[in-house]
């Protein structure tokens, strides 16, 4: 950009006594280093590839987990995206800021009639548009989230600020840099800097909470589980707060840097720092004791938070937000239950939502298997692979009686279990594989399940897979059959493969063999 362009655009300014027509020029300066911005490959690059691949993600179809999301971690998924584009605005605004000093054209622009904290408010409010469009881009992305015929939660609007405070955050410190360092090569030193300095700090105090909130960014990993809206427990709107306060603080303070010297510039740059310090203080306050309580007593007795619902004989209880996916469980035990015979096929079940919750989302989500007869654990996950889970464990539970002794399953049962979970699915081999922990359809394997799984050895592993691949109307006709034979304890993975008519495997079939 040439002087006399930025000249042009700064001459909006009159004369200093006219207040309105002074912030109009700032305003008009802006808009021009905004545009000015787009010249820059590194923001145009991180831009298309932020909206193109998101627009993407709207548009392409969902499968597995993800057509069933939790909006209370949707949320968070949002605040990833605008990373390297607050990277990119953060060196290129710095640029921007440097302009006039690499181009020796400080003295010209010391004698418009647009001071230099004026021009440095240009510069920071010149990445508004930017901070808009990520707004946008993350609205889009919930929203579409929101929409899924499967999303159960809630999400949180604080959560969801993140993202275009990040972006602003990133442009007010690149302007601040440049009047503190005016030096080009002081912002990509600055980028790695930080980041060493990132992780000097994380380990230095050991991941402390209140270390890791200090970050624009706090990402957590929710495991396997995902938990209720109202047991997050994340200080989302102390962290915005902070945020706020800080970007304010940043931005005000490169106008101090600038020469701006007016009442109402301290008085706001005050205000900003008791605004970072108020959301850093109230951030770190950790879990509360109500919170601590709500975990245990959501984690040790769910039923005191759930609703139940009865569908075709068996009951189903689940947390709020998740009441409405028991038609969606019931149809995954129908089509167990309807591979079984005597008893079994008939058998009332009790469906109950299960979830760790005293670790945070910290935690890892492991569940004990429950002991209750009848009683078979779902978790706050669905699709893809979650399903042919709890196919497993309504099975273990019709076969062994309960959860519990049914991860204890060692002898030709286990054959029975399997087939009960995956002789009725769509795809009945791509289960076997996503629900053993090696995907592996041969050998031994261990079997997930949503509390304990249990174990096949490859002898059984060869019998379920002649049983999957033959048809499954003679498979089923015979399972009910012989269905007392089948699930008597002890009974082994010969005996079950001479009665369903499968190839007796070579070598050591059940574990208690090997």
């Amino acid at each position: 950009m040439s002087l006399t362009t930025e000249t042009v655009a700064e001459s909006a300014a009159v004369h200093e006594d006219d207040p309105r027509r002074s912030w109009a020029a700032v305003f008009a300066l802006a808009r021009f280093e905004a545009r000015d911005l787009l010249r820059y490959i590194p923001v145009v690059a991180t831009l298309l590839l932020y909206v193109g691949y998101t627009a993407w993600t709207l548009f392409h179809e969902k499968e597995g987990m993800d057509a069933f999301p939790a909006l209370q971690d949707a949320d968070r998924d949002t605040q990833s995206g605008p990373l390297l584009l607050g990277i990119a605005l953060f060196v290129c605004v710095n640029r921007c800021t440097l302009r006039s000093r690499r181009r020796g054209t400080d003295r010209q622009f010391d004698v418009l009639v647009m001071e230099p904290w004026r021009r440095t408010v240009a510069h920071v409010l010149s990445v508004v548009p930017f901070a808009a469009v990520t707004a946008l881009v993350v609205l889009g992305e919930f929203t579409r989230q929101a929409l899924r015929p499967g999303a159960v939660g809630h999400g949180s609007l604080a959560e969801l600020a993140v993202g275009p405070l990040y972006v602003l955050l990133c442009g007010a410190f690149g302007v601040l840099l440049a009047r503190l360092v005016p030096s080009t090569f002081a912002a990509p030193v600055g980028v790695v800097g930080l980041f060493v300095f990132s992780v000097f700090i994380s380990a230095g105090t050991g991941g402390g909470e209140w270390s890791r909130r200090l970050f624009p960014i706090v990402g957590e990993n929710s495991g396997n589980t995902v938990l209720p809206s109202d047991l997050i427990g994340r200080p989302a709107a102390w962290h915005a707060l902070y945020l706020t306060g800080l970007i304010l603080l940043l931005a005000l303070g490169a106008v101090l840097a600038s020469g701006g010297r007016t009442v109402y510039l301290k008085a706001g740059t005050a205000g900003a720092l008791a605004l970072t310090l108020a959301g850093a203080v109230g951030q770190s306050g950790g879990v509360s004791a109500e919170l601590a309580a709500a975990r245990e007593q959501a984690s040790v007795s769910p039923q005191r938070d759930q609703t139940c619902v009865k569908r075709v004989g068996s009951t189903y209880c689940a947390f709020p937000e998740w009441t409405g996916r028991a038609g969606t469980w019931a149809g995954a035990v129908d089509r167990v239950q309807s591979l079984a015979g005597g008893t079994a096929a008939r058998q009332p079940l009790l469906v109950r939502q299960r979830v760790e919750a005293r670790y945070g989302l910290s935690g890892d989500g492991a569940i004990d298997p429950l002991t209750a007869p009848g009683q078979v654990t779902v978790g706050t996950r669905w699709g893809g692979n979650r399903v042919p889970e709890f196919a497993v464990a309504v099975a273990s539970v019709l076969v062994a009686g309960d959860e519990s002794k049914g991860s204890e399953l060692c002898d030709g049962r286990v054959v029975t279990t399997m087939w009960l979970a995956l002789g009725g699915a769509s795809h009945p081999m791509t289960d076997l594989a996503n629900v053993r922990l090696d995907d592996s359809v041969t050998g031994s394997a261990y079997v997930l399940a949503p509390t304990s799984g249990l174990s096949m050895t490859a002898g059984q592993t060869d019998v379920l897979r002649e049983l999957l691949e033959r048809p499954r109307g003679e498979v089923t006709a015979s399972v009910k059959r012989h269905w007392n034979e089948l699930t008597a304890s002890g009974v082994s993975t010969v005996q079950v493969a001479r009665v369903l008519g499968a190839e007796v495997p070579k070598g050591a079939m059940d574990c208690a063999e090997e």
